[in-house]
């Protein structure tokens, strides 16, 4: 990313940190963006976020560690992550009617994961997203080892977690990402 690039980056997350405050009660932008100039690598996975439509933000922070976590905080999942199966040896499964990518190969080139269960849990709490599309989750090994993956989405008022086979794709399901700076 070129400065003019980085400093575009840096103007719209401070646009959205301001307009949604509620979720990152008692963080101040002054101290994120100082870390974010800290963190060029960090920086341009939020552009990949970005640029593919996740909106992300800051959505808390880690005491422990000093870092700030974000998540995509798009209304529906992501248009530019959407049609992609789990991971890349559900794609290699699939006889025909390939994707281009999968969820977890397209996190990895980006420098994020996927949400997990209870992060997608903690993103429903602070509005409702995800009320026409669905997204894929973080799957634990022993459901992955049996073929399957998980996926959410928020349907009438109710986070609902899924199932569905690795090599499954829909154009309205992608998936959310997490990335701590």
């Amino acid at each position: 990313m070129n400065a003019k690039q980085r400093e575009e980056l840096l103007k719209t997350l401070k646009t959205r940190f301001e307009k949604n405050l509620n979720r990152h009660e008692g963080i101040a932008w002054e101290n994120v963006q100082a870390k974010l100039k800290a963190n060029p690598e960090k920086l341009w996975s939020l552009n990949e976020m970005e640029r593919t439509g996740g909106e992300p933000d800051i959505v808390g922070h880690d005491k422990k560690t000093g870092e700030y976590i974000f998540y995509d905080c798009a209304a529906e999942s992501p248009k530019g992550r959407r049609s992609v199966c789990y991971d890349r040896e559900g794609l290699e499964s699939r006889k025909e009617h390939k994707p281009k990518n999968s969820a977890i190969d397209m996190a990895a080139a980006m420098g994020i994961e996927l949400l997990t269960e209870e992060q997608y849990h903690e993103l429903q709490q602070l509005g409702e997203f995800d009320t026409k599309t669905s997204s894929w989750l973080k799957t634990p090994v022993e459901i992955r080892q049996l073929g399957g993956a998980l996926f959410a989405d928020r349907r009438y008022d109710h986070v609902f977690v899924y199932h569905n086979g690795a090599p499954s794709y829909y154009a309205v399901r992608g998936f959310r990402g997490s990335l701590r700076v």
